[in-house]
């Protein structure tokens, strides 16, 4: 059995030295302001051990992670119906791509691109003012953390409000295409909204806890998706999770996964644990640097790659 706090341990120890490394996302004016010299992972068995290392408790804006806590939702409003308007596939391209979603007439690559994400917020608002959407995600991932204190950064949020054109673009796009069916300006209000849900580790890596053991949440014995879902779920996050650098994650990682802009990546072990790591300085595709380097010397000792050890 393998010493999961010293793997952490050691993994902290030797990567001390290189804290502050990327470059923080500077086109969301509250994320600039992200001091770069944190680092943090924590881990959460499916048998309810966690396991930390750095800045495991230190809240931060998860982005794109929320992404999958919306997906979720969704799938659980509509199902397979879910795919007539956003796809399965990974895009290769920049995750706020306009030039793919002309080319396939409005209809989003996968649920984790911006586009896709939004037509997956706009499915979750159906029947809900913006306010109760966003109260709904809130609840849930407090719900799935077993945790009340998680919140929303409404700076962060106004801060994507005032500078999110291509998302509003993105938006329009689609409603031109009948992909969308709410006011945009009401859809992105959400979507600003839960991008900016803050997390520390710890609380993401206990959130997304039921997509390693099959659907359930083990520390609170809940039922949270069927298996077949959790298992469709991961295997979106394997292949689209990290933009255009999913290909490489899966490469070097092999873990299902989700990154966000905030230095967050999200990560499933199947049948074995949830993990969260946090840098906010990001590689050239958009991925936190020292988080991605974290959870490859992580599957390597541990032996956790889905392709095995």
């Amino acid at each position: 059995m393998v010493d999961l706090q010293a793997v952490l341990d050691s993994i902290y120890k030797e990567l001390t030295p290189r804290i502050g490394e990327g470059k923080v996302a500077d086109y969301i004016p509250e994320l600039a302001k992200i001091d770069p010299n944190q680092f943090g992972m924590a881990v959460v068995t499916v048998d309810g051990k966690v396991y930390r290392a750095g800045d495991a408790d230190v809240p931060f804006s998860i982005q794109s992670i929320s992404k999958v806590f919306m997906l979720t939702l969704a799938l659980g409003k509509v199902g397979e119906g879910l795919w007539k308007r956003v796809g399965r596939e990974p895009s290769g391209s920049a995750f706020n791509s306009i030039v793919q979603l002309e080319h396939e007439h409005g209809i989003p690559r996968n649920p984790f691109i911006n586009a896709g994400a939004i037509a997956v917020t706009d499915v979750v608002m159906a029947g809900h003012a913006p306010r109760e959407a966003i109260g709904e995600l809130l609840r849930f991932v407090r719900y799935l953390a077993d945790d009340e204190s998680v919140t929303i950064d409404e700076k962060v949020a106004r801060s994507e409000t005032q500078t999110g054109y291509r998302n509003f673009a993105l938006a329009n796009f689609m409603r031109a295409y009948k992909n969308i069916d709410h006011p945009v300006e009401h859809v992105l209000g959400v979507y600003f909204h839960q991008c900016a849900l803050s997390m520390s580790c710890e609380q993401l890596a206990r959130a997304g806890l039921f997509l390693a053991a099959r659907g359930s949440n083990p520390m609170t014995g809940h039922s949270v998706v069927s298996p077949k879902r959790a298992r469709r779920i991961n295997a979106l996050m394997l292949t689209c999770g990290h933009y255009d650098g999913s290909g490489d994650f899966a490469y070097h990682v092999g873990l299902p996964g989700k990154s966000g802009v905030g230095g967050g990546i999200f990560a499933v072990a199947p049948g074995v644990a949830s993990i969260a790591a946090w840098s906010p300085g990001l590689n050239k595709v958009g991925n936190s640097q020292l988080g991605a380097v974290a959870l490859e010397m992580l599957a390597a000792r541990t032996g956790w790659s889905v392709f095995g050890d």
